[in-house]
């Protein structure tokens, strides 16, 4: 019987090569073989608002005109039409000002659709269950220093805490339907590889960026992704040099961005009970007032550091994902921007503090030094800050963390304040006032 089956499976195998089919394209040999990726057709054709919006629509089987019949009703599936105005001025600027390559246009045209069809998914779904707009999001805890200032660390480390819930890459790529709370489904998820391709592919497409920050589907996540539904969101101006979208962001309201990343905070929520939600994301500095419009009972943390080391690092950041989409990357222009955003945001953080606007009693200040010296301990004086309990088994998760995670354990970040064409002395004068107030000592 051996014999017989070693003949028929050589008979089969002879029978298959002896017919073959019509010999495939180039292009799919060389894909075989790993050397190109034939993306041409899917990124050449321009971002246009009405183009995007059919797209996304024909994606989810929505090829109807819309509710009503009619264009109108189109954008209603969208939900509303406040999100129009930033698409149109985004796009604008991608084909204007970015000058992204074949493989950043391919990149750009998936997170693009992926924004709307989860937009899309978003407003169906409430309509479906409209109570999830009775979700309670109860003292949310936001991580909001500036950039390159402790927050990722910071972060992780209250990320442990079991009586906290953080968002996952996957769930704020894609919230839509509510995540399952238990624990095995929940981890095996089938939006989370979609998630991490998505959220991996810069590192894939730049050398080194892991060393700067990792990203992936299962990672705790930066929350300006919920606000990226809304088109109104540092996102964009992170991935791509838009400076027409840059002028038009810090003009706008940002009251519809928090309102759809309340939004997605509460299908996130759906399913779960008791959840105290940690978030993090430098960008809500510049959104104080309107962040506590809608979490009126919101408790912050805010990290210091000497801006002179924050914006060299900061730059080699954004350079790095502009990399990924752009072969033109200027890393004084991104200097001189994040020069004078973070000198605005800081300024506003002083007044915000001397005002009042910020409660002392639930904002906490912390030293990006302190952090360096004793991690733990710092994440400590921050719950006796804020009145929250640190438990000992949330203590002891946080020093295994550490442990597990050493300073470097994706590579050497290297930076040079020399490398974004600022003149330091005059840097130190511009964000003196800053320092001086939250006492934040000179790195050098």
């Amino acid at each position: 019987m051996r014999g017989d089956a070693i003949a028929i499976r050589g008979l089969t195998y002879i029978l298959a090569v002896a017919r073959r089919p019509d010999p495939r394209p180039e292009w799919v040999t060389a894909v075989n073989r790993g050397d190109v990726l034939p993306i041409a057709e899917e990124a050449t054709p321009g971002f246009t608002r009405d183009g995007l919006l059919r797209e996304a629509r024909a994606r989810l089987g929505l090829t109807s005109p819309g509710a009503g019949g009619s264009h109108d009703g189109a954008i209603a599936d969208f939900g509303d039409d406040r999100f129009l105005e930033p698409l149109d001025v985004l796009v604008a600027a991608l084909e204007e000002e970015a000058q992204l390559t074949l493989l950043g246009r391919w990149i750009t045209r998936r997170f693009l659709l992926r924004i709307l069809e989860g937009r899309l998914q978003m407003t169906a779904y409430v309509r479906a269950d409209p109570g999830v707009l009775d979700e309670e999001i109860r003292e949310p805890l936001f991580v909001a220093g500036a950039p390159r200032t402790g927050t990722t660390i910071l972060y992780a480390l209250l990320v442990e805490d079991r009586a906290h819930r953080a968002p996952r890459g996957w769930e704020l790529l894609r919230p839509v339907p509510p995540p399952d709370p238990d624990p095995d489904t929940f981890a095996a998820d089938a939006r989370i590889p979609l998630a991490d391709r998505e959220l991996r592919l810069p590192a894939i497409v730049v050398d080194g960026l892991d060393a700067i920050h990792v990203y992936g589907g299962r990672q705790p996540k930066e929350d300006l992704s919920a606000m990226s539904f809304e088109f109104r969101s540092e996102e964009f101006t992170t991935r791509y040099n838009v400076p027409s979208y840059i002028d038009w962001l810090a003009r706008c309201d940002m009251r519809p961005a928090y309102d759809t990343h309340k939004l997605v905070l509460q299908i996130l929520q759906r399913r779960f009970t008791d959840v105290q939600w940690v978030l993090k994301s430098p960008v809500h500095m510049r959104s104080f007032p309107t962040l506590l419009e809608v979490y009126p009972d919101a408790r912050i943390a805010v990290t210091h550091r000497d801006p002179l080391r924050i914006l060299p690092s900061l730059t080699s950041l954004v350079a790095a994902l502009r990399y990924a989409h752009s072969d033109t990357v200027d890393f004084g222009e991104i200097g001189r921007y994040q020069s004078e955003l973070w000198n605005g945001n800081l300024e506003q953080l002083v007044t915000l503090t001397d005002d009042g606007t910020l409660d002392p009693a639930r904002v906490y200040h912390g030293q990006y030094a302190d952090f360096l010296v004793e991690p733990v301990g710092a994440v400590r004086a921050l719950y006796d800050h804020l009145g929250m309990t640190l438990t000992p088994d949330a203590e002891r998760a946080m020093h295994d963390y550490l442990v597990a995670h050493p300073q470097g354990e994706h590579g050497t970040h290297s930076y040079s304040f020399a490398d974004i064409d600022l003149d330091a002395a005059e840097q130190r004068a511009k964000f003196a006032r800053y320092q001086e107030r939250f006492a934040v000592p000179s790195e050098g």
